[in-house]
């Protein structure tokens, strides 16, 4: 059994995969996000239980100690620390945690490949996929199995989470439009008429 999965199209919420955010728990930099799995995606779900299954079992054979905690939640029936409910986008899904050390940047590309770098390219409420590596983990007490984020896909943007903040186009009521080509401080070159 191999400990690594590449999901299908999840969303993404606390979205921090290109560039790193301090751990509040650990006080390390780390690249994560969690992910949103439709319940309906029961091959995802199935590959995730898989690679759990194979890190509780490289880590401690047929004799895994107590019941150790399982990263993957109910978003139907988790709540927030304080009671509250969780976010509407969380009905109908599984969801979890997963990260890496700033140390180890994932990488990060579109549907068709390219590479990318805009530090708001995926933001929480984007859609995507995530390749991952189960591991499991035994320290101070707590046992149980946590992923770490290899790369990520965005497939398609989603209505950002959060109350994101705005683009410059939709305040002032344009249409975005990509950047022309060549276009800044160079389209004067040659141009003594200005």
């Amino acid at each position: 059994m191999t400990t690594k999965v590449v999901t299908g199209e999840v969303r993404f919420s606390y979205a921090n995969v290109m560039r790193p955010r301090v751990n509040q728990m650990n006080g390390k930099d780390e690249y994560s996000t969690q992910v949103l799995i439709p319940k309906t995606d029961k091959e995802t779900v199935a590959a995730i239980k898989a690679a759990a299954k194979a890190a509780l079992q490289a880590k401690w054979g047929d004799k895994v100690p107590g019941k150790p905690r399982n990263p993957l939640r109910d978003g139907d029936t988790e709540t927030k620390s304080d009671g509250s409910p969780l976010g509407p986008e969380y009905a109908g899904h599984y969801f979890m945690t997963v990260k890496t050390s700033a140390d180890r940047k994932p990488g990060v590309v579109d549907a068709k490949g390219r590479d990318l770098i805009d530090s708001d390219a995926i933001v929480s409420g984007d859609y995507g996929r995530v390749s991952l590596n189960a591991y499991a983990y035994d320290a101070a007490g707590n046992r149980g199995v946590a992923f770490g984020l290899n790369h990520v896909m965005l497939a398609r943007k989603g209505d950002q989470l959060g109350g994101g903040r705005s683009s410059a186009a939709s305040d002032f009521g344009l249409a975005a439009a990509p950047a022309a080509a060549g276009a800044g401080a160079g389209d004067m070159a040659g141009d003594d008429d200005w």
